[in-house]
């Protein structure tokens, strides 16, 4: 088939590198002339393992263009996906803008039949405000149907959640649509669920805020663990082998963050309120999530008393490990409080260094991890890199003025670390 993407952030990259990869031709079109060179040239503006080689190989192939042109690949395609961000306003709310401007592009463009279909992440009712979009702007001899087609790619593991889904979701409301995107995605193995537009819309949200619920339950518990003297990560570990509960997202760590599970939690709570539902597991959520980082800062000031002039050195700075994503990372609010309270930051991360910068442009950030420790009163692993799994502890301590860590993903074996001479801090244990 020919299918263009707009949009070439994770969601649209990943999804048309391995539809290309696939053997389609597919077409992305972005807005900015100077990323769309580079991609035509194999250069990624995101750190995604992977990525780049698929990408290039794409390229290099034939089978993988990006333009800043509607005209003339939306006439030519049989699928066009809309891959654009949906970033949360100040209210909650996701902002539907590009969403919007791009489906308008796509209207005035369509020509002969083309199945339209949104892989953003949209509110309930979103899909059916761009399919009236769609037909107010289409030509009169254009043909669409439209669908919604959301994705569940994890950063880090994009391309492997791309090719082998747990589950393929389509909604639309045309059997003709149906058809042209099971073929499409007969090449990927995995069950697909076939319903409405309002369904697959809060598919999405669902499972996000669930997995959102799951790694703040587990926080509440190593809250908890930590006044009672209990293990967390063993009682974790002993309800995850439940299979009814399972073992993934029940670890505890200082919270959540990324472009996806802070954003689609407050969505959700937003859309429930449009109908009179006070969500408040989900509000309760988004407290102990906020609650995760804070703790972090408070065991900061239980080692060090006053944090004033106090040299604190941050180890991992994006969301999570195997990404350069910066969105709504832990990070951000932990080294703002304890800039707040007077600590002097150093930090380092294996990927990050310029999407941090970005962020926070005065954040003084070093080549390594051994830069972060040198005269350093505290360490803080922030992002559990592989990395940082693998420090030559002894020289970390004869670097630091004091040898002080707290570890709030967990990623050490506290014995070890005091063995060493370390003061050591998890979280739940």
């Amino acid at each position: 088939m020919k299918i263009t993407f707009i949009g070439h952030g994770y969601v649209g990259l990943v999804t048309a590198a391995v539809f290309a990869d696939l053997g389609n031709t597919v077409y992305v079109i972005g807005h900015n002339q100077d990323k769309i060179d580079n991609l035509n040239k194999g250069i990624i503006p995101i750190f995604e393992p992977g990525l780049s080689e698929l990408v290039k190989k794409n390229v290099d192939n034939g089978r993988l263009f990006f333009t800043l042109d509607y005209s003339p690949f939306i006439a030519e395609s049989n699928a066009v996906f809309i891959a654009v961000g949906t970033p949360t306003t100040k209210t909650g709310d996701a902002n539907l803008s590009t969403v919007l401007e791009v489906a308008e592009k796509i209207g005035k463009n369509l020509e002969g039949y083309t199945v339209v279909a949104t892989k953003s992440t949209v509110p309930t009712g979103t899909n059916k405000k761009i399919q009236k979009i769609l037909q107010e702007n289409k030509a009169s001899g254009a043909e669409f149907d439209y669908a919604s087609v959301p994705e569940f790619l994890r950063e880090g593991s994009a391309i492997s959640d791309t090719v082998n889904p747990d589950r393929i979701v389509i909604g639309t409301e045309s059997k003709k649509a149906q058809e042209v995107l099971v073929k499409l995605h007969e090449p990927i193995n995995a069950p697909v669920i076939i319903t409405n537009f309002e369904t697959a819309e809060l598919i999405k949200y669902a499972a996000n805020s669930f997995l959102a619920v799951k790694i703040s339950y587990a926080n509440a518990i190593a809250k908890l663990s930590e006044s009672l003297g209990a293990d967390a990560l063993k009682v974790l570990e002993g309800i995850g082998m439940d299979k009814r509960i399972g073992s993934m997202f029940l670890s505890p760590g200082p919270g959540y963050g990324g472009s996806c599970f802070p954003k689609d939690v407050k969505a959700l709570i937003s859309i429930s309120k449009d109908v009179d539902y006070q969500f408040a597991l989900l509000q309760e959520v988004e407290n102990i999530n906020h609650q995760a980082k804070r703790d972090i800062v408070r065991k900061a000031r239980k080692v060090l008393g006053d944090l004033k002039n106090r040299k604190i050195g941050i180890l991992g700075l994006s969301f999570k490990p195997k990404t350069d994503d910066m969105r709504d990372a832990q990070s951000i609010d932990i080294i703002s409080w304890l800039e707040n309270d007077g600590a002097k930051i150093k930090a380092f991360d294996p990927e990050a260094k310029e999407t941090a910068k970005a962020v926070m442009p005065n954040l003084d950030i070093v080549d390594d991890a051994y830069g972060v420790a040198k005269d350093a009163d505290l360490l803080i692993v922030v992002t559990d890199w592989n990395d940082f799994k693998e420090l030559d502890f002894n020289k970390i301590k004869s670097l630091m003025k004091s040898p002080n860590i707290i570890d709030s993903r967990n990623i050490y074996n506290p014995q070890d670390l005091q063995a060493l001479g370390f003061n050591y801090m998890g979280v739940g244990r």
